[in-house]
């Protein structure tokens, strides 16, 4: 990391916001001419881009905050068939100048084009870049902020590929915290996945970096902050006191965070955004009760719903439908008053889509609209049983990651949760689901 002054690149560390100009001179003097400006590797770089699925045969690439341009590299090498067209940009002129040599040395210059602007104040034309790549670099505008900037500069099927340095335990230590939440504060993969359902995006996949990453831009940084001579002034030393004091964050705390790195897609229509969606009305009872019996084997989901509809644990306005082309009720989804640990949540089943209709995108309209009128209601928690893989994609994670358990026996990564609002502590312990669920 580096700023968020503007001085904008993929280095890994914090905000100078107050920091003097001969500071952050120092700063980016330790830096210059490493390898690379965050914890990554090619291994791993090449693995995110087997994750985005078909590109173009030349695809037009976007690398936000790219340092010295290992990443840039790699996709104007091989990203699509023929290699990408990417478009490289950081607000160092040392980071580009060393970008514009490799390029030329590895006969690449066509194909990069290096370009000096801030990530979170870009002039670029909406729609004009199959994939947006930015390793390390999001922390710099923040995670949802970038989710949101970013997205409008996709073209239609585009991709964004975006990592974020996140705890990966449950209670971080004393120690971890009194350095991360100074400078960055850190979330979960949980909360981070909710902000993406939250941004409209479909999960393609989320893969979390490995320790050698970390070792890529930590080693031949600690072999620079060890040789280097005797500070010449305070900011220099205070600099290079701080690079000392990442590193040794990162040894004696580093299985408490890491880097995870996400491959999204916005919603389309074929995701399920071209289907009307609207509240329940009263007259929809008996169309709901018949796509809930033929969507499941048994009525048992059906007739769940009606006892639902008539128990205190119902929430009027949280009953969603999507229509068909012909106004009929194509698919249903519901979210009724639970508890953990007596704290209200919100229990999403059934989730249902008329068999004609499933597999179009009818059943994922319907859970989007749903989750957003629950935040928009100010709701914080949404847990749900089912498969991982489809509730993935709205930012569920296995519930067991907040300390949340089901009151039954079940397979951990299929009881979910999702925070909607991350202001809000997350209560721990077990799910009390409303009478009708019988458990």
């Amino acid at each position: 990391m580096t700023d968020h002054t503007g001085n904008t690149s993929n280095s890994h560390s914090t905000d100078f916001s107050t920091e003097s100009d001969l500071f952050f001179e120092a700063f980016l003097a330790l830096h210059r001419g490493l390898p690379r400006q965050s914890p990554g590797s090619e291994a791993t770089t090449r693995h995110l881009l087997s994750l985005c699925g078909p590109l173009p045969e030349r695809p037009r690439a976007l690398d936000l905050g790219c340092g010295p341009g290992p990443s840039a590299l790699l996709l104007a090498a091989e990203a699509g068939a023929l290699g990408a067209d990417v478009t490289a940009v950081d607000l160092q002129d040392g980071f580009l100048d060393e970008l514009r040599a490799a390029a030329a040395a590895r006969g690449l210059s066509d194909r990069i084009h290096a370009v000096k602007a801030d990530i979170g104040d870009l002039d670029l034309p909406d729609g004009s870049f199959d994939l947006v790549w930015a390793e390390g670099s999001a922390y710099n505008i923040g995670f949802a902020t970038a989710l949101a900037r970013w997205k409008q500069l996709l073209a239609p099927g585009g991709t964004l590929v975006l990592s974020e340095c996140e705890w990966t335990v449950d209670e971080p230590s004393a120690g971890a915290r009194a350095f991360w939440d100074v400078h960055y504060p850190l979330r979960s993969t949980a909360r981070n996945l909710a902000a993406v359902q939250a941004a409209g995006y479909q999960v393609l996949a989320v893969h979390r970096q490995p320790d050698s990453d970390w070792d890529a831009y930590y080693v031949p940084l600690g072999e620079r902050t060890s040789a280097a001579a005797e500070p010449s002034g305070p900011e220099a030393a205070a600099a290079l006191g701080f690079v000392r004091e990442e590193i040794a964050v990162r040894e004696r705390y580093g299985h408490e965070y890491g880097y995870t790195s996400y491959v999204l897609r916005p919603v389309t229509a074929g995701d399920g955004g071209g289907w009307p969606v609207r509240p329940e009305s009263d007259g929809d009872a008996a169309a709901v009760h018949a796509v809930n019996s033929t969507a499941f084997e048994t009525p048992a989901e059906a007739d769940l719903v009606d006892a639902l509809r008539a128990d205190a644990s119902w929430l009027p306005g949280l009953s969603y439908v999507a229509e068909g082309p012909d106004g009929s009720v194509a698919a249903h989804a519901l979210l009724t008053r639970c508890e953990v640990d007596g704290v209200a949540a919100l229990a999403l089943a059934p989730v249902a889509a008329a068999p004609a209709l499933q597999r179009s995108g009818a059943g994922s309209a319907v859970v989007r609209a749903l989750l957003a009128a629950a935040a928009e209601r100010g709701e914080n928690l949404v847990l749900v049983l089912g498969h991982p893989a489809y509730y993935g994609r709205f930012g569920f994670a296995p519930a067991s990651h907040f300390g949340i358990r089901a009151p039954f026996e079940v397979p951990d990564e299929a009881m979910m949760a999702l925070v909607l609002d991350d202001s809000v502590p997350v209560p721990t312990g077990t799910i009390k689901y409303p009478a009708p669920f019988g458990v």
